[in-house]
């Protein structure tokens, strides 16, 4: 038979009855709840929103790239072993065109010294930096640019004096709209504009280009029918061969003159500096979060001397040191939490903002608002546990008499 415990019993606490009396605490503190969680919000803020931007930036160039492909490779003249720079033979386009793997293959050509003026009472040294292009009439196909406004050059129209601008160029030079009238000099002659050329990613040299027709610029501007840039396309399975024969393809006898790239490679450079900017940026954000769990920890230390009284008098009632630890850990998981929601949702609402003023698709990683989350309950951990413990040690007595 065993003997009865003498003495009260230690009070029971049910999860639900732990979260209503740390929220308690936090409802009594309002104003130094919402700074302190201001902290945390702010630092959770700036790792989602840096992290949501950067996603949906890569989702946008993995967009773009899916609709231009990765498939095309751009060759352009080197340098001979002598250090001038090489020129491609004008049998460039026609001997890549032959290649099996080839689907289509385009070409321009700059003509050097020659600029494009808005009218002929503009001083000569204000090109606005603006090339003059010799252009095949395949170039937006192989390209798969668009345009921006008006029409691409025609095989009519390319026996007379016309022209394309590239975007940059168009907004240099003034030109919102195309209509019949609208005109431009190139060299001494007038040209007359058909067509803007949208954005070209994987061509921006054009953007700040005037294009006109290859038979033209032989005839009336004395092009010599070197092109400075092949624009092939190729079957996407057949990029790495031909990116190996292309040079010699484009020019036997001195394959070494012959740079070739791929312009896609050059998009996923730049996504991948991108990175490294995202990294930086993530770790401004923990410093905040770090900033802020020190705010938590201040304030948690600060209400357990304002709450003694509290505190022995729960003592002295039958709750426990583990209960009295539970309570302010509890506080401080639940104060994180705020913040950390808070954090969350204004990252997310900078990401939407800013995606929507670059016309992107909203791209949040669902570990990035879990890892968040996660984040802001280590550091209520963390922040909570010694004036959780430093609570948990006073005895009734001396939380009582403030000693």
């Amino acid at each position: 038979m065993t003997a009865r415990r003498n003495g009260p019993r230690p009070a029971r606490l049910g999860p639900g009855d732990v979260v209503r009396v740390g929220a308690a605490g936090l409802r009594a503190r309002r104003l130094r709840v919402v700074l302190s969680a201001l902290g945390i919000a702010i630092g959770i803020a700036a790792m989602i929103s840096v992290v949501g931007i950067s996603s949906s930036s890569r989702a946008d160039l993995d967009h773009r790239l899916a609709e231009l492909g990765t498939n095309m490779l751009t060759a352009t003249p080197g340098k001979t072993e002598y250090g001038a720079t090489a020129t491609l033979p004008e049998t460039a386009v026609p001997m890549v065109a032959r290649m099996d793997a080839v689907e289509s293959v385009s070409a321009v050509g700059v003509l050097p010294g020659t600029s494009v003026y808005r009218n002929e009472l503009v001083p000569a040294e204000e090109t606005n930096s603006i090339g003059v292009y010799a252009t095949l009439l395949n170039l937006p196909d192989t390209l798969r640019a668009t345009m921006a406004a008006g029409h691409w050059l025609t095989e009519p129209s390319v026996q007379f004096p016309t022209v394309v601008l590239g975007a940059e160029a168009a907004q240099n030079l003034g030109f919102d709209e195309i209509t019949g009238q609208s005109q431009v000099v190139v060299g001494r002659q007038r040209f007359t504009v058909v067509g803007i050329l949208a954005p070209a990613p994987l061509a921006p040299e054009l953007d700040l280009a005037a294009l006109i027709g290859w038979s033209v610029a032989v005839r009336d501007l004395g092009f010599n029918g070197h092109p400075t840039s092949v624009y092939t396309r190729i079957r996407s399975d057949a990029v790495a061969a031909v990116r190996t024969l292309l040079g010699r393809t484009v020019n036997p006898a001195a394959p070494y003159e012959v740079r070739v790239s791929r312009p896609s490679d050059a998009l996923a450079a730049q996504a991948a500096t991108d990175q490294t900017f995202q990294n930086l940026m993530i770790g401004l954000g923990a410093v905040a979060v770090l900033v802020g769990a020190i705010g938590v920890a201040n304030t948690m230390v600060i209400s357990v001397l304002e709450r003694r009284t509290e505190i022995g008098l729960r003592r002295a009632l039958g709750a426990t040191r583990g209960q009295v630890r539970l309570q302010f850990l509890v506080e401080s998981l639940l104060l994180s939490a705020i913040g950390g929601a808070g954090g969350v949702l204004f990252g997310i609402i900078a990401t939407s903002v800013y995606a929507a003023t670059r016309q992107w698709m909203v791209v949040v990683p669902p570990w990035a608002t879990a890892g968040g989350m996660a984040a802001t309950l280590a550091v209520g951990t963390v922040a909570g546990l010694y004036p959780a413990m430093r609570a948990a040690r006073m005895t009734p007595t001396q939380a009582l008499t403030g000693s």
